[in-house]
């Protein structure tokens, strides 16, 4: 009797897997991209007679995916790798540095129509990516070993998710490096209001150690709205987050983001102004003081505060003041194929400092791009870009060069499909 119910039970699970698998599809997606920069200036003003530094960069992706009705896998081995970066070669001319990992591999488990559950590795990537993003410029991009925990109905989206870091298999003790997140958790909750508009409430508990040999966990949360807004003709985008709790040394936190950008488009014509704003502090936290340094986290920093990328690194790069990007834009479409986008930049200090001159201004930035998709997996961008920097700028980077700054790079993607199978639905 009990092995006839074994039996049945093999018969019924089986049968599950079979009508699962009938109705499954599995896809493979590569995505190849290269990248020439000519950098004379990049990221930090050009010393006196520095010759320009020319690379080529390339990212090597192949997705493979496969989906049920109640069950997603994942996995995207990833190579990234500078032309000509090879450790060592051998008799034979050959060689390579280790550059292979693992950029996602995560499951994802449907619970019900509503709720869905994902754990492993992932991109988290939240409205305009602001305070958790993929970091997509850098060719390693950002991906976080998190559970997720999703919620869909009625135009409502609502994600819950957490993150708990270590380097080794410890036997006791909770050690990390401090200057990386030990512990991240969030919530997230998105409405479409409309076809037009898009809103959004974000709060991240971001735990660091106080030191890199000790366990207590300070943790700073951030807590802040975005929303977005589509017209035919007029958009709009603006956020708005507030940092408190404790930074990473326990000083007490109070500081603040503030964006807001507008366009209109007219035709092929669509020009747009900006603002960004990221408190400073107007004197060096000692102990006990408040820190009014605001910290993006693991959000995006290319895409925002200008191509050149001088203002990543907060702390260092403004030496606690803050920045202030106030920015105008003038986008043209040739075609559907073909754009071009100048954007220019003034960036100021949030607040002086005693570690900063009096004078809040920092420079100029002129970034143009320019766009082309040949197909629907390919495309082709390039830009130029150049920065002319203030005294207060040099003062801050240590520097009296008086070099033109400048950078230019043509990048090459494509994400072609290289297999997909669909099955039909069993009758």
């Amino acid at each position: 009797m009990k092995q006839a119910i074994r039996k049945s039970n093999f018969i019924l699970i089986f049968l599950i897997f079979i009508s699962q698998a009938a109705i499954a599809q599995f896809s493979v997606d590569a995505q190849l991209r290269a990248r020439g920069e000519v950098r004379d200036g990049y990221q930090k003003i050009n010393p006196e007679d520095a010759s320009p530094a020319v690379l080529v960069s390339q990212r090597t992706r192949l997705a493979f995916t496969y989906e049920m009705p109640r069950l997603k896998l994942k996995i995207v081995p990833q190579d990234v790798r500078l032309w000509g970066d090879q450790a060592k070669l051998s008799a034979t001319g050959v060689g390579d540095n280790p550059s292979l990992d693992l950029y996602e591999a995560y499951a994802e488990l449907r619970i019900s129509e509503l709720l869905s559950i994902s754990a492993g590795r992932q991109e988290l990537i939240y409205d305009n990516g602001r305070m958790l993003g993929n970091r997509n410029w850098n060719q390693n991009g950002i991906s976080y070993d998190a559970l997720v925990l999703k919620y869909r109905r009625d135009g409502w989206k609502i994600d819950a998710g957490a993150s708990w870091n270590t380097l080794s298999e410890a036997s006791y003790g909770n050690l990390y490096p401090k200057a990386r997140i030990k512990s991240l958790n969030y919530l997230w909750i998105n409405k479409k209001v409309s076809e037009k508009l898009n809103l959004s409430f974000l709060h991240i508990s971001s735990g660091y150690t106080k030191t890199d040999t000790t366990d207590p966990i300070n943790f700073r949360h951030t807590s802040g709205f975005y929303g977005n807004y589509s017209g035919e003709a007029l958009n709009f985008m603006g956020n708005a987050y507030y940092q408190y709790g404790k930074n990473r040394d326990g000083n007490k936190l109070n500081a603040m983001l503030i964006e807001a950008e507008i366009s209109l488009k007219t035709g092929k014509l669509t020009p747009g102004a900006g603002i960004s704003y990221l408190s400073g502090n107007d004197k060096t936290p000692g102990p006990d003081e408040t820190d009014k340094l605001f910290d993006p986290l693991y959000g995006n920093r290319h895409g925002f505060n200008g191509a050149m990328d001088y203002f990543t690194n907060y702390p260092v790069q403004t030496r606690q003041g803050g920045l202030a990007d106030y920015y105008l834009w003038l986008d043209y479409k040739f075609s559907k194929k073909v754009s071009v986008r100048n954007t220019v930049h003034f960036f100021n200090l949030a607040m002086t400092n005693p570690g900063t001159p009096d004078d809040k201004a920092l420079g100029f930035e002129n970034d143009l791009i320019l766009k082309y998709r040949f197909s629907e997996w390919g495309n082709l961008e390039s830009g130029y870009i150049f920065f002319n920097p203030t005294e207060t700028l040099k003062e801050i980077q240590q520097t009296n060069s008086d070099n033109f700054n400048q950078f230019f790079y043509i990048q090459l993607t494509l994400t072609p499909n290289l297999f997909k199978q669909t099955n039909s639905p069993l009758k």
